[in-house]
């Protein structure tokens, strides 16, 4: 069997292109900013309220971790069809951008969780210990101590997350979701288009090579504060 390659013909695909790298920010930078959030606070829960944390509380701590240890592993090509269900009922369809964003947004949200314990989990508790010997209340020991004093490694995992972002993303390109995925599935692999293909995973190179590189360069510069 021959597969016949076709030039690509950018005059036609030059605004779809542009569109799809518009998709592909947009659903990024939405998702790590709401799952940068929710992440933040959900793994600052799990930190605190373990047993010897200044929030210790078994029942909440054990509900978030089972929450975590069940929606973290799964593959977000699945989960766009296991939720599919909420996700119609919450934004009214499952194809598309929006929908797309949202599910991201649920895989990103506890794989933070995650990413912030861990970072957490690094910090001298005699710190924590000092401020609570000065009377410092709970909120203001997250705040003034645990968040800043792991301020650094948790750039460097929100850069980490950047990079599986972008990956979810062209994923839900086989769900219509838009973006460069769907760019690269419809232009490239479906038309036999190689050279569509290699355009968008070199832009989506470029993108994961940026996101390193400034979350490197943040990270040192925090460090070395």
């Amino acid at each position: 069997m021959t597969v016949t390659t076709l030039a690509a013909d950018w005059d036609r695909l030059g605004d779809t292109l542009v569109t799809a790298i518009v998709d592909t920010l947009i659903m990024v930078s939405v998702t790590l900013l709401v799952a940068g959030i929710l992440g933040l606070a959900l793994g600052v829960l799990l930190y605190t309220t373990r047993p010897g944390g200044i929030l210790q509380n078994k029942f909440i701590y054990f509900l978030i971790n089972v929450a975590v240890n069940f929606v973290r592993p799964i593959p977000f090509i699945i989960l766009l069809a296991f939720v599919q269900p909420l996700t119609v009922a919450v934004m009214g369809g499952s194809i598309g951008r929006n929908p797309a964003t949202f599910v991201m947004v649920i895989a990103a949200t506890f794989a933070v969780a995650r990413i912030v314990e861990q970072n957490l989990m690094a910090i001298d508790p005699g710190v924590i210990e000092a401020a609570r010997a000065m009377g410092a209340s709970p909120w203001k020991i997250i705040t003034s101590v645990i968040v800043p004093e792991a301020l650094g490694p948790l750039v460097l995992g929100y850069a980490f997350l950047f990079i599986g972002i972008i990956d979810m993303s062209a994923m839900a390109g086989y769900v219509g979701g838009g973006g460069l995925g769907d760019f690269a599935i419809v232009y490239g692999y479906r038309s036999f288009d190689w050279e569509v293909t290699v355009v968008a995973t070199l832009i989506i190179i470029v993108m994961v090579q940026a996101a390193q590189f400034f979350g490197n360069w943040l990270s040192a510069k925090i460090m070395r504060r």
